[in-house]
């Protein structure tokens, strides 16, 4: 009998186990389908869904005589506005929530495509961007499609309402306006690269690894086989010009930054980021488009790519390794706060 029920629970186990996995699979690929059901530019009146909300609100908690005054004083405004001569300048809202590859690139760089087919120098472009950093060559034409925007002299306000480094300040500094949440995270102006060496775990089993090369720096270091002084210096020399390189992109930008201060890897919280040049304002992004509501027409614009099923689904499975990363993050951060 008890053989029968250990049996029994061990048939038990791997059904769930089965399930599980089916349910999973199921969970990603819907949740891929719905990203990708539709391709194309969305563009949506931000000053008229605030006002939405509001009456709303409105409807429910004032009573019919006061909702008779409100909407009699809104047709007011509106008349008013519609008389004046000069049309309200613009500000065309952007998302953009880096991950290690910066996979949104391609979305943004239709987004400023369009915006930079309507929009002039009386108008402002608002980047809500959340990014840790990443691949250094992905980062850079992140922000090379920022650099668009100041090109053709049109203001680029970037909102920093949790993270911005590394690879994400390196977008951000391309701004001539950073505004910073009080506690987000600004700076980490520094190059890293980690690699883990299997040498010796190989070795002892008896494993030889063999690599060729043409180019004496073809390859330095490596995963598998024996590092030497010299492959350490030159990868730490690679290394020091991406520095370099990353520094001189903040200075183009941010000139009065003090580089040889801030361009230590380090990372500051909003009023200290401030204090040092890092960013401009203490200003999160639902108060800068609430200050600007009142003046200006405010569009979010959202580009968004259909997706064969088999890259959503990798894309999904990109998307957990990339929640796995961020709480690493966390982790770290929140692991300096006082308790």
């Amino acid at each position: 009998m008890i053989e029968f029920l250990a049996a029994y629970g061990l048939f038990l186990l791997k059904v769930i186990t089965v399930v599980a996995g089916i349910v999973v699979i199921i969970a990603v690929a819907a949740s891929a389908g719905r990203k990708a059901a539709h391709e194309g530019l969305e563009v949506e009146n931000l000053n008229k869904k605030h006002q939405a909300l509001v009456e709303t609100l409105q409807h429910a908690v004032l009573s019919k005589d006061q909702r008779k005054k409100a909407a009699k004083a809104k047709k007011k405004q509106d008349k008013t506005e519609a008389q004046a001569d000069a049309q309200k300048p613009r500000s065309f809202v952007m998302d953009f929530k880096g991950d290690l590859k910066a996979s949104g690139v391609p979305s943004l760089r239709e987004e400023i495509n369009a915006i930079l087919d309507v929009a002039t120098e009386d108008d402002e472009v608002i980047v809500r961007l959340e990014n840790h950093g990443g691949v250094v060559h992905e980062h850079g034409l992140a922000a090379s499609q920022l650099a668009r925007i100041r090109d053709r002299h049109i203001p680029l306000t970037v909102c920093v309402d949790k993270v911005a480094a590394s690879g994400g300040y390196l977008m951000a500094c391309v701004a001539t306006r950073i505004c910073a949440a009080p506690f987000a995270i600004l700076g980490s102006i520094g190059v890293i690269a980690q690699i883990p060496n299997f040498n010796r775990m190989l070795d002892s089993h008896g494993v030889e690894f063999e690599q060729v090369t043409a180019g004496k720096y073809k390859r330095t270091v490596t995963m598998f086989g024996e590092n030497t002084d010299e492959d350490r210096a030159k990868l730490k020399e690679e290394l020091e010009d991406v520095h370099s390189l990353f520094k001189e992109a903040v200075a183009k930008y941010r000139p009065n930054l003090d580089l040889e201060k801030v361009a230590t890897g380090e990372h500051w919280y909003g009023s200290r980021a401030v204090a040092l040049g890092l960013a401009d304002d203490i200003k999160t992004s639902d108060e800068l488009l609430n200050e600007h509501a009142r003046d200006r027409e405010i569009y979010s614009v959202v580009f968004k790519i259909k997706q064969p099923l088999q890259k959503r689904l990798m894309g999904g499975i990109d998307g957990a390794l990339e929640k796995v990363d961020a709480a690493s993050w966390r982790q770290k951060f929140e692991s300096r706060l006082p308790r």
